[in-house]
């Protein structure tokens, strides 16, 4: 009997037989790759695009397979939080919308709401003042899952996505400078209102943007639906089942792309969602290509939200009425953004004393808030963002923390890449959307 690399074999009246059995090929290929036992670990990221900004994934890989896949966050440390604690309670607006940057009045409202619910004037707060915060917040909505489909495109080959989903983001950075003053980080949405009424010209610029818009998302969906490429690295590719996003608290348009429609501008409505008419998209296939789907449906429903709320748009107040809460100066946009209006102050100053010492006490020291902690959730593009806030009585806040939605879907990860490709990490992480400046607070 003779031993080839193969099988054992022996001659027989009938000719050479060959002995195959189990469990050798372990050391058929040790024979011939010295490595075949060994893991490489590697390093994705932090880097942009890819890792979507500072995150860093550590792969442990066999061939092009992820046999683990672990995430490493922390590098855009801010420490908003902790700061918050230091600055009264009108002041954290400032911080806060620059958290998640890439949807600034979803931070600043669920902060106001929390805020507002702790001076208990959530009845108080004007109806012109509510509706344009849905306005605004919807308008971000679009912009945040513009700039999503515009860097998922890129990373997975289709460049000219990334350039004409910044295209229209555009004009909605526009209208947000015509309101705030500001592109980004507007501290726009105060407690007790917004800073400043919407001018006519803006208006005249989203019933624009309402009727570009919808002919733009058709020409996305002609440049990646059908397209080949597309279609394989997203359809069934990072699918991550209804059971598994309920285990991990994953919520927003991934939880929704595995089949439940878990919106809580629906199930728990703030601002006066229940009295809107629009649809919470789904899919079932709980994978990037029902994320894909999802999102685009979402800016179709936040088109229409935007539409009924520039109609509902009353002439009114857009802060409360309590001067001892409402932020006391009148702010106007001028060359270097918005601060406060010359005409106001000098109002002020000409009044009296009495009215001089109350600017400057509210300014300088702020309301008090009276003791307790409340939590308040609101629907960001990422899904769950909530605000618990802690007052000890003062003119600051004791404590305030964020359930920010990046972060915790985020813990999805390695069940979605480990047993997948390489390649395939990319998508997988980028169906997320997660934004490093909210997971990094």
């Amino acid at each position: 009997m003779t031993t080839s690399n193969y099988a054992t074999e022996r001659e027989t009246t009938e000719g050479k037989v060959f002995t195959v059995t189990g469990g050798d090929w372990d050391q058929v290929v040790s024979g011939t790759d010295p490595i075949n036992d060994e893991r490489i670990v590697v390093n994705m990221g932090p880097q942009h695009p890819s890792t979507h900004g500072v995150l860093r994934l550590i792969l442990e890989l066999e061939g092009e397979t992820v046999r683990e896949a672990r995430s490493v966050v922390g590098y855009l440390h801010t420490g908003i939080e902790k700061n918050l604690e230091y600055r009264n309670w009108v002041q954290g607006s400032t911080f806060v919308t620059r958290m998640d940057y890439l949807s600034p009045l979803f931070n600043e409202t669920a902060y106001a709401l929390a805020v507002e619910r702790l001076l208990g004037i959530e009845d108080e707060v004007t109806e012109r003042a509510t509706t344009i915060r849905v306005l605004m917040m919807e308008l971000n909505r679009i912009s945040s899952h513009l700039v999503w489909l515009a860097t998922t495109g890129m990373e997975l080959g289709a460049i000219n996505m990334m350039l004409y989903g910044f295209r229209e983001r555009e004009h909605i950075l526009e209208i947000f400078e015509i309101i705030t003053g500001l592109r980004m980080n507007h501290a726009y949405v105060r407690p007790g209102g917004v800073a400043q009424d919407v001018p006519d010209d803006a208006i005249v610029k989203i019933r624009e943007f309402l009727k570009l818009m919808p002919k733009k998302l058709k020409e996305y969906e002609d440049l990646l639906s059908g397209q080949p490429i597309w279609i394989e690295r997203t359809k069934n590719v990072a699918v991550l089942d209804v059971t598994g996003c309920l285990a991990l608290g994953v919520t927003g348009p991934v939880l929704r792309s595995a089949g439940l429609a878990w919106d809580l501008r629906k199930t728990m409505p703030y601002c006066g969602y229940e009295t809107y008419e629009f649809d919470v998209p789904t899919h079932t296939d709980g994978d990037v290509w029902g994320r894909y789907l999802v999102r685009l449906a979402e800016i179709r429903e936040s088109l229409k939200l935007v539409e009924q709320a520039v109609d509902r748009l009353k002439p009114g107040p857009v802060m409360v009425a309590d001067r001892k809460i409402a932020w006391p100066a009148q702010l106007a946009i001028g060359v270097d953004g918005m601060g406060n209006s010359l005409e106001h102050v000098a109002k002020i100053m000409g009044q009296s004393m009495e009215s001089l010492i109350h600017h400057f006490k509210l300014v300088t020291e702020g309301f008090r808030v009276p003791p307790g902690q409340v939590y308040v959730g609101i629907e960001s593009p990422r899904g769950e963002l909530g605000v618990h806030a802690v007052s000890d009585g003062g003119t600051r806040p004791y404590r305030v923390h964020y359930r920010e939605p990046s972060f915790v879907n985020l813990q999805a990860l390695p069940a979605m890449a480990e047993g997948g490709l390489i390649a395939d990490v990319i998508a997988g992480g980028a169906s997320l959307d997660p934004v490093m400046g909210g997971c990094d607070r």
